[in-house]
């Protein structure tokens, strides 16, 4: 059973990042900016995650009301 829950963490944790990345690069931040995030996200995957979704850049179309 600890290796099927592992497995579906796993792939929990790629989709997410996948995600991340692809919201990185469709922000409206600097390419350096988004070379940044992708590379912190690509080495430290659960922590570069947790610290993008809080101080990230955002989408292109998105605004904090």
């Amino acid at each position: 059973m600890r290796i099927e829950v592992g497995g579906i963490f796993g792939l929990i944790i790629l989709i997410a990042c996948v995600w991340a990345i692809i919201q990185t690069v469709q922000s409206n931040a600097s390419n350096g900016s988004k070379v940044i995030w992708v590379v912190l996200i690509l080495i430290l995957p659960l922590l570069g995650l947790i610290i993008w979704l809080f101080a990230g850049p955002r989408a292109a179309g998105s605004r904090v009301r």
